[in-house]
């Protein structure tokens, strides 16, 4: 029976979508409209089939003036008694018309879900627009699929859509894929869109917002319209006049325009200066695309205004960016002031014992794989220990014996640098190594929409300040940095008070070396961990150090972050190449003006 009634019922609210639209040209006059849909309505109201199961088509069609709605409400209004043996559809059945071949009604089915109100309806569409919405070929169940083991093919996980039942597949064959053209993609960003708009979280109403905003529609702005009705989140707020700003552009009243524009002044998203750039071009003929000159002239204040912002935000950044480099810089140049400042050892293989760092941290990873989030805990102190330790080895095997000699202890260091290089080549792999960051580590934090500031290097500032504030306990609260600073100062009165300086100099290597090895732990989350990574900084460390002055931890401190924030800004017109060989010239001419470097050691014993 509905079969046979479902070509009459569609025709019937085709007739009515037409006589609307012709209505609209003017055509028909409102008394005719309105009688020939009651009599239209009136043959559907008689059919209960069709009253029944046409009604969301019904409503669809009588998109009719306010009038036309006043006049017909006695019409529509009258309801249909619910047949008792129609069972309304639950989420599953619905979820179950996703499996339609044709895209028509993949399109109605999604239509339907985003209608029926489900809190796990989001999870699903976005599942189906990233290509990862399945059903199983042996009962029909409809699951979302992702592959493990970095996407090697090693197996399938698959997450059942309605109860959540998390699986293994292990033959792919046994999935059917629900597949999406591009007409469904963006049916499914509009439903999305739609929905996240109501959740009761601002991040992400927020977030749905944002997405509108890259492509608006009179269909977003009304929504967004409606959502500022009930909004009370600010940054929500923002977002939504931004969009509705820009829906505006494009209005013929020129009112309407110059408000929009006062709002994309304030705007900090990129989407509001290319709209108000748009409005200053200018088309083949050489005419603007902005005809009225007020509008122009205000689109160019805003543009300025929002210049003005964007350059104070690129400082920021840039600065930040520089006191990032500059901790770094501080991270590995600190422990080779101590070592080159207390021996005058000039340890080439710095950057190897920060690589052993590095590596430490990877085979932490690769020990406790359910337990990422602390690995880097357990990651530091290790890297001490294990880069401390080879440094104690490389001292009192090598060094040792060529104190006096700088050139033989910079070609031996030198030559273990490359044996250590080697080692790691062989036993670990000679290709980078991927270390992980932890997830409390990853992102960005989100100032406004032109300032980003990733979470990495803001914990990697952090840590590099309070390694450098523990080091200066050290040497200045405990009886290894008082006799490290006793043989850095005068190598013979130390001796003759009692101080074993040999036992300082293995001590204070491997100090210097363990703090190389942090260093490592640190670059492993900013970097690509390799055999060769030391080799890149090691020439930074010693420009560090001899800026800074020999053996003065302070000096260490202001030297690297100095040179980490002139190498930022040097760089977007130097270029980095450039920008580190005008630093490199820089300090060649300061240390011609200051041999000792910008904080020299004092003391007798220095003087002499």
């Amino acid at each position: 029976m509905i079969k046979h009634w479902q070509p009459y019922a569609r025709r019937i609210l085709d007739a009515i979508g037409k006589i609307r639209r012709v209505q609209e040209k003017g055509a028909l006059t409102l008394s005719t409209v309105t009688a020939v849909c009651l009599a239209l309505i009136a043959i559907l109201n008689s059919t209960p089939v069709l009253a029944r199961h046409h009604g969301a088509l019904l409503n669809a069609a009588l998109d009719l003036p306010a009038s036309v709605q006043t006049s017909l409400a006695p019409s529509v209004s009258h309801e249909v008694a619910p047949d008792p043996n129609v069972q309304p559809p639950d989420f599953e059945t619905l979820l179950n018309g996703l499996k339609a071949r044709k895209f028509s009604g993949k399109e109605q089915a999604v239509e339907a879900l985003a209608r029926f109100g489900d809190p796990r309806t989001v999870t699903v569409l976005q599942t189906m627009l990233e290509g990862r919405l399945y059903y199983r070929k042996s009962d029909g169940r409809v699951v979302g699929v992702r592959l493990v083991g970095g996407g090697s093919g090693k197996g399938i996980v698959a997450t059942d859509m309605v109860n959540g039942q998390v699986f293994q597949v292990a033959n792919k064959r046994k999935l059917k894929k629900i597949r999406v053209n591009n007409k469904l993609r963006r049916v499914l960003r509009a439903l999305m869109a739609e929905l996240m708009l109501s959740d009761p979280d601002p991040k992400i109403r927020l977030q749905s917002v944002e997405q509108m905003i890259k492509a608006v529609s009179s269909e977003s702005a009304r929504q967004v319209r409606a959502l500022l009705t009930s909004e009370t989140d600010p940054n929500v707020i923002a977002a939504a006049n931004t969009l509705i700003a820009l829906h505006d552009m494009g209005s013929g009243e020129r009112e309407a325009r110059l408000t929009a524009i006062s709002v994309l002044a304030e705007s900090d998203r990129p989407e509001a200066r290319v709209r108000l750039v748009s409005l200053l071009e200018r088309g083949r003929q050489g005419q603007y695309t902005e005809p009225d000159i007020l509008v122009r002239e205000k689109a160019e204040r805003a543009i300025e205004a929002i210049d003005e912002r964007l350059a104070t935000y690129e400082f920021i950044e840039t600065l930040f960016f520089g006191l990032s480099l500059g901790s770094v810089l501080l991270l590995i140049a600190i422990g080779l002031a101590i070592t080159f400042g207390v021996m005058g050892v000039i340890n080439m293989a710095h950057g190897e014992l920060m690589m052993i760092g590095a590596y430490t941290t990877y085979i932490t990873q690769q020990l406790m794989p359910n337990a990422m989030e602390w690995s880097l805990a357990v990651a530091i102190p290790a890297a001490f220990i294990v880069a401390g330790v080879v440094g104690i080895v490389i001292e009192r095997t090598v060094v040792q014996f060529l104190y006096g000699r700088p050139l033989e202890t910079l070609l031996a260091t030198f030559g273990i640098s490359l044996i250590l290089q080697q080692l790691v080549r062989t036993t670990i792999s000679a290709q980078n190594v991927a270390v992980s960051n932890p997830a409390w580590m990853s992102g960005s934090l989100q100032i406004n929409p032109a300032l980003a500031i990733t979470y990495n290097r803001i914990y990697i500032l952090i840590f590099a300040f309070m390694v450098f504030v523990v080091l200066l306990l050290i040497l200045k609260k405990t009886w290894l940095g008082l006799s490290i600073r006793a043989v850095s100062q005068n190598r013979a009165m130390a001796n003759a008070m009692g101080i074993r300086s040999e036992w300082v100099d293995a001590l204070t290597f491997g100090l210097g070396a363990g703090v190389a090895g942090i260093a490592g732990v640190a670059l492993s989350q900013l970097t690509n961990v390799g055999p060769n990574m030391g080799q890149a900084y090691i020439i930074d460390s010693f420009m560090v150090v001899v800026f800074s002055g020999v053996g003065n931890l302070w000096g260490t401190f202001v030297g690297a972050m100095s040179l980490g924030v002139v190498s930022k800004f040097l760089e977007p017109w130097a270029g980095a190449v450039l920008a580190k060989i005008i630093v490199l010239v820089f300090i060649i001419l300061f240390i011609q003006k200051r041999p000792r470097g910008l904080f020299p050691q004092k003391g007798r014993a220095v003087e002499s």
